[in-house]
C-alpha cells in the first residue's frame, strides 16, 4: 500500500467518523435542549400551582374572616332583640371554627407580611368573640358592652380590608387595578 492509498483511506475513515460524531453530537444537543425546555415548563407549572394554592388559601382566609365578623354582628344584634340565641350562637361557633381552620392553613403558606396581618385579625376576632360570649352569658368583664363590641366590629372590618389589600398585592391583583 502506498502513502496515497493510506492517506485516502485515512481521510475516508476520518470523514465517516466525523459524520457519525456530528450526528451524535447534534442529537445530544437536541436532547439537552428538550430536557431544559421540559424543566422550564415544569417550573412554570409548579409556580402556577403554588400561586393557585396561595390564592385559594387567601380566598378561604378572607371568606372565613368575613363570615366570622358577620356572625359576631348577627349575635350582637340578636342579643339586643332578646331572641333565642341557639341558632345564632351555633352559626358563630361554626364561623369561628371555619376561620380557625383557614388561619391554621395560612400559617403554613402565606408570606410573613400577610401572616402578621392575619394573626392580628385572628387575635382580635378571638378577643371579640370572648366579649360577645361573656355578654351573651351575662358575665361581662369591665369594658364589655354592646357599644364596645360594635366599635370593635367596625375596627375589624378595617383590619380585614388591610389584610385583603396585602393579599391582593402578593397576588399581583393590585397592579391589575392600576390599569383600570
Amino acid at each position: 500500500m502506498d502513502v496515497g492509498s493510506v492517506t485516502a483511506l485515512l481521510v475516508a475513515v476520518v470523514g465517516v467518523v466525523g459524520t457519525l460524531l456530528s450526528a451524535l453530537l447534534t442529537q445530544r444537543a437536541a436532547d439537552r435542549s428538550r430536557q431544559r425546555e421540559q424543566e422550564r415548563a415544569e417550573q412554570v407549572r409548579e409556580r402556577r400551582s403554588e400561586a393557585q394554592e396561595l390564592r385559594s388559601c387567601y380566598v378561604a382566609l378572607n371568606t372565613s374572616a368575613r363570615q366570622y365578623l358577620a356572625a359576631l354582628t348577627d349575635h350582637l344584634h340578636a342579643q339586643g332583640r332578646d331572641e333565642d340565641l341557639r341558632s345564632v350562637r351555633q352559626r358563630l361557633i361554626d364561623a369561628r371554627d371555619q376561620h380557625r381552620d383557614a388561619y391554621a392553613e395560612a400559617q403554613m403558606r402565606v408570606p410573613e407580611r400577610v401572616l402578621e396581618l392575619a394573626g392580628d385579625l385572628s387575635h382580635d376576632l378571638g378577643a371579640l368573640y370572648g366579649m360577645v360570649r361573656r355578654l351573651g352569658d351575662g358575665v361581662p368583664r369591665e369594658g364589655d358592652s354592646s357599644d364596645a363590641v360594635q366599635a370593635s366590629i367596625d375596627a375589624l372590618w378595617g383590619g380585614l380590608r388591610e389584610m385583603r389589600r396585602a393579599m391582593r398585592a402578593e397576588l399581583g391583583a393590585s397592579r391589575a387595578d392600576l390599569g383600570r
